[in-house]
């Protein structure tokens, strides 16, 4: 496995886990039901958002490899 495709699997676990978030909390909103503890626990959250100034970035690394 060389340097892009550990970039390539990097960046699709973080965009899996920010998908899970944002479900996580459409979830709770759906639900009506959302408590204080439980929203600071979803938006506490520590993944990051990736931005298009992440993916070009990521880019930029995988063509120098």
């Amino acid at each position: 496995m060389d340097r892009r495709d550990r970039l390539i699997i990097a960046l699709c676990a973080l965009l899996r886990a920010e998908r899970q978030t944002r479900a996580a909390f459409e979830a709770v909103l759906a639900a009506g039901n959302i408590s204080r503890e439980t929203l600071t626990a979803i938006l506490s959250d520590p993944v990051p958002v990736i931005t298009q100034d992440d993916l070009l970035q990521a880019e930029k690394l995988a063509d120098a490899a």
